[in-house]
């Protein structure tokens, strides 16, 4: 089941919060691959404090960057909940000096503002002492594998694992009663088959149990939305989905990572999401004390100063022209007669735009309202030919320049060959 505001919502802010941006370690992966002992990682708890948590902050922010949703890292695969789970007893609230449910403020001060709340759940979960009970099936018993995540072989002990789907069930029952959110971001299912999991059953749950909440595709492929990350789709998904994206290389705080991306490039990436359809989920890694990092906090308000001023092309779009129509990410307006074209590099006098049999009324450019001049050149009988839009250096924007295209009626394109 998919609503529209997902759809509609366009940005999204993912947030990686949790034990490991008390060391700026890799969340999980870090005790995962040996770079530090698992004993080490879980030392952490001891330094969390969630001192300076103010999620009333975090949302105002959510909203000057003109995000419509948020992801909360509520237990990543480390298996620390951030809520005080009664499946069993790791979390920040019974083991850390945070001491308190951090899930309920957050959840509260994104409801107040309007902004659609989202949970993050890792299916596995490399702490639980049933977890590694079973290996996946089909998987080849001279591969050892890694213990956190399955026994030798030989060594498996199902009623372990059915111990386990019980914890697994009993967490994700408490998201749902206690929170009641609107989004489910699962993770982790890769190293189980779907029947191991036994997916089926627990996505029948969750639309018993709270059918408004929609899930990402991370069930074994039965959720309701594709989640691609770190690239941009050459070919996006048919339906609904997402790019999930780091600001620097790092999901959580990890002070040493210096490489974060321009306001620019994320500009950029944000249009060509948008235009190919989807959302951008962008991730924040606060510190443990709960604050978000200044370069991250002014990458977001950069961001919702660009989308703000351009806000016509972004919400009550859909995707826009397929590959070729145009040199750009292009989106469509509701009623398929108002093209948003997004003009990345400096026109060089002018834009062009190919194949569209509509007859251009009006052009103007976003956040200026600036009248364009242009004219069609070309075409013969059925064929278009191009429509130039002429642009001056001085009516650019410094981050990406997007040209309203008003058509007469609604857009009917040309992609056929020309005669032989």
């Amino acid at each position: 089941m998919m609503h529209s505001w997902f759809t509609g919502a366009k940005l999204g802010v993912f947030l990686h919060w949790g034990i490991y941006s008390v060391d700026g370690v890799a969340e999980s992966w870090s005790f995962f691959n040996g770079d530090v002992p698992h004993d080490t990682y879980m030392e952490q708890l001891g330094g969390f404090t969630a001192a300076r948590y103010d999620p009333d902050a975090w949302a105002d922010l959510f909203v000057q960057a003109g995000a419509r949703y948020a992801v909360l890292t509520a237990k990543h695969h480390d298996g620390v909940a951030l809520w005080d789970t009664r499946a069993n007893g790791l979390s920040v609230v019974r083991h850390t000096p945070a001491a308190r449910d951090l899930i309920t403020p957050y959840v509260d001060a994104l409801r107040r503002r309007g902004l659609k709340v989202g949970l993050y759940y890792s299916h596995l979960d490399w702490s639980h002492p049933d977890y590694a009970s079973v290996r996946p099936e089909g998987h080849d018993p001279a591969d050892r594998g890694n213990p956190f995540a399955m026994p030798a072989a030989g060594e498996e002990d199902p009623e372990r694992w059915e111990a386990f789907l019980g914890f697994h069930r009993a967490q994700i029952r408490e998201l749902i009663t206690l929170f009641r959110p609107d989004l489910l971001w699962f993770d982790g299912d890769w190293e189980r088959s779907d029947a191991q999991w036994r997916m089926g059953e627990l996505a029948d749950e969750i639309r018993t149990l709270c059918p408004q909440t929609i899930v990402n595709g991370r069930m074994a492929r039965r959720g309701d939305y594709a989640t691609p990350e770190q690239g941009v789709p050459i070919e996006p998904p048919p339906g609904p989905w997402e790019l999930c994206l780091t600001m620097n290389n790092s999901w959580g705080y990890q002070p040493h990572d210096r490489q974060y991306k321009t306001p620019r490039q994320l500009v950029r990436v944000f249009a060509e999401t948008i235009g190919a359809g989807g959302n951008l989920l962008l991730d924040v890694g606060p510190r443990e004390d709960g604050t978000i990092l200044p370069e991250q906090a002014e990458r977001l308000e950069v961001l919702g100063d660009w989308i703000e001023r351009h806000a016509e092309a972004v919400y009550g779009t859909t995707r826009g022209l397929p590959h070729g129509h145009f040199y750009g990410p292009s989106t469509l307006s509701a009623d398929r007669r108002t093209l948003y074209l997004f003009l990345f590099d400096r026109p060089s006098e002018y834009a062009v735009l190919r194949g569209v049999r509509n007859q251009v009324s009006a052009a103007r450019v976003l956040g200026t309202g600036d009248e364009l001049r242009h004219e069609r050149v070309g075409g013969l009988g059925d064929v278009p030919g191009w429509e130039y839009l002429y642009l001056d250096d001085d009516q650019l924007d410094p981050l990406c320049t997007v040209v309203a295209v008003e058509l007469k009626e609604a857009l009917d394109t040309y992609r056929a060959h020309t005669r032989d």
